[in-house]
């Protein structure tokens, strides 16, 4: 297994104005990673960026571990899904113009008034459709675990047999089991064969009045992202297990914390995930 690091890490640092793609990459190679995460919200012109991406990358001796999406299925209207089908479909042209085979993809995000069978219909449509594109293509999709549609293990297994494209597998994110109340050793255990991504994640409980991100579980306790080693998830057991099943796929640090991610966050959780790994 190879350490990433993923841009969201330093989402705080981007807002701020602080760091853009290019300063990312030579942050990204300071801190002695492997390779690195891009994601298609980070672009300002993407055709006019990746080749510069790719040439500080090469420079810098990074990999592309994987491109993520942001995609949303959930969306009523017939025209946005298109929309969002649409924008897979680029972004599986921009993975390869990025010299990179694995693409995150989400489902879609929670809305009022739209009930699990009939999101869970537009998921697959839309999820079905980008699949067969990225298999043509020589792209694997990897779905995360994540919200309310697809956040279980069961839930992904279910959408991956229902598609039925070996283009789409799983991402497995170690934090994001938490906030939608399964363990995440049992769901990885349950995922094992499916498991192309690994976003390395930790959580630990949050005060109410916790200033960033803070997820609640199925019984209102409240979970922000913490340090890696510092959280709820059993972190040495999972790099057990992935190791026990196999996997030498990319581990890509996602840490999503209130602690300054350019100081102290991603270095202390870097430092911590070469810890882990045997």
């Amino acid at each position: 297994m190879k350490l990433s690091l993923s841009m969201w890490s330093l989402v705080p640092a981007v807002k701020a104005g602080q760091m853009d793609l290019m300063s990312f990459i030579d942050f990204a190679a300071a801190q002695a990673v492997a390779g690195v995460e891009l994601l298609d919200v980070f672009w300002s012109d993407a055709e006019r960026e990746i080749p510069l991406v790719k040439a500080r990358m090469a420079d810098a001796g990074l990999d592309t571990a994987v491109y993520s999406i942001s995609n949303n299925f959930i969306r009523p209207d017939a025209r946005e899904r298109q929309r969002e089908l649409d924008d897979l479909k680029r972004g599986v042209d921009t993975a390869l113009a990025l010299d990179v085979n694995l693409m995150r993809v989400f489902s879609g995000s929670y809305r009022e008034g739209v009930s699990q069978e009939e999101g869970m219909s537009w998921i697959l449509d839309g999820l079905t459709a980008g699949a067969a594109y990225a298999e043509r293509q020589g792209v694997t999709l990897a779905l995360e675990n994540h919200g309310r549609f697809a956040g279980r293990s069961d839930q992904l297994r279910d959408i991956i047999e229902r598609v039925g494209s070996p283009a789409l597998r799983v991402n497995l994110d170690t934090g994001n089991f938490l906030p939608v109340g399964q363990d995440p050793l049992e769901a990885a255990r349950d995922l094992a064969d499916l498991i192309v991504l690994a976003h390395l994640k930790d959580m630990r409980r949050a005060a109410p009045d916790e200033p960033g991100h803070v997820f609640a579980d199925p019984d209102g306790l409240l979970l922000t992202g913490s340090v890696i080693g510092e959280g709820l998830v059993d972190l040495p057991a999972m790099i057990a297990l992935l190791e026990e099943i196999g996997y030498r796929g990319w581990l890509s640090l996602e840490y999503e914390g209130a602690e300054d991610p350019v100081s102290i966050g991603v270095p202390r959780s870097l430092d911590a995930a070469r810890r882990l790994l045997p």
